[in-house]
């Protein structure tokens, strides 16, 4: 989820779509099963190479990718302020990425992305903290049936047979969609002074940039055998992206913002196809109270989930 790796597309919408948005709530589920198809490629490389090197040697194709768009456009240099928080979200998401899929291979993804809804119940209160807003009685509401399904997966985890390494992702999990909450807090900005691609380009270029600092240390060139499914995790991420910004920018996003938690069902398929992951009931009944939770956080009209550019 972390999702990358997943990049936050705009959530205005064209008045003259806002009358008939199935195209557009098409072009969002399509981009949420993409999302999570990448999510399933990258825990198949994290096995392999370990989360470092998947992140890293996918982040680098999917730069290459990105530029091609970006520097097509000959832009110009963003200024100080756009720089600081294209900085600022791209460090986050260093430590967000990598955090994520490190515990993709302890977990199953149904349940890592299940703990993951958690993080805009938690931008509610960082934004209160750094921007200022007011915390409202339906948010303290979310945040009681947030933290309810979060105990309710865990004693699920914890009441069966686990090692140390399922509850270490468990940990890894909650501790990236904390800082997943900040990346939220921070896009609000950034959407507003950039454009998907400018922002797929930095954050990329910020990751990637901070791996390649460490990579003397921890690369490992892969193996030509994996090459093609690098290159599909980087493609996955940047169809998914331009599906969902397609989606967002046609139609409200009180629209299609809960259409964001249909990415359990694909996570939930996904495991279950490619690595024989059970969904078990203590992981259904958590993620209906967090969803819940969030549903209420957005009956304000503030959106409450947002999926990013993938890292």
């Amino acid at each position: 989820m972390f999702r990358s790796d997943s990049n936050t597309m705009s959530v205005g919408a064209n008045p003259q779509h806002q009358a008939a948005p199935i195209l557009p709530i098409g072009s969002v589920l399509t981009g949420l099963a993409f999302f999570c198809l990448m999510d399933v490629t990258m825990k198949s490389l994290s096995i392999a190479l370990g989360a470092y090197n998947a992140i890293f040697w996918r982040v680098l194709l999917s730069l290459f990718l990105v530029s091609t768009l970006y520097l097509a456009r000959r832009p110009k240099m963003p200024a100080k302020p756009t720089l600081k928080i294209h900085l600022q979200r791209g460090i986050i998401t260093v430590f967000m990425a990598f955090l994520f899929f490190w515990a993709l291979v302890r977990v199953p993804i149904a349940e890592a992305v299940a703990l993951s809804f958690i993080a805009p119940i938690i931008a509610l209160y960082l934004a209160a903290v750094f921007l200022g807003e007011t915390i409202h009685r339906n948010a303290i509401f979310a945040s009681i049936l947030g933290l309810a399904g979060v105990v309710v997966i865990g004693w699920g985890k914890m009441s069966g047979d686990y090692t140390n390494d399922e509850l270490l992702g468990f940990g890894a999990v909650l501790l990236s969609a904390l800082l997943y909450a900040a990346n939220l807090v921070i896009q609000r900005s950034q959407a507003l002074l950039a454009d998907p691609i400018e922002i797929s380009f930095f954050q990329n270029l910020v990751v990637g940039v901070s791996y390649a600092l460490v990579a003397p240390f921890l690369a490992v060139v892969p193996n030509i055998q994996y090459a093609p499914e690098i290159l599909a995790a980087a493609v996955l991420s940047i169809i998914s992206a331009l599906f969902i910004a397609w989606g967002y920018a046609r139609a409200q996003a009180q629209v299609l913002i809960n259409l964001e938690y249909s990415a359990f069902i694909w996570a939930a398929i996904f495991g279950w196809v490619f690595f024989s992951e059970p969904v078990t009931l203590p992981t259904i009944f958590g993620t209906v109270l967090i969803v819940a939770g969030c549903v209420l956080a957005t009956r304000r009209g503030e959106p409450a989930h947002v999926e990013t550019t993938a890292i």
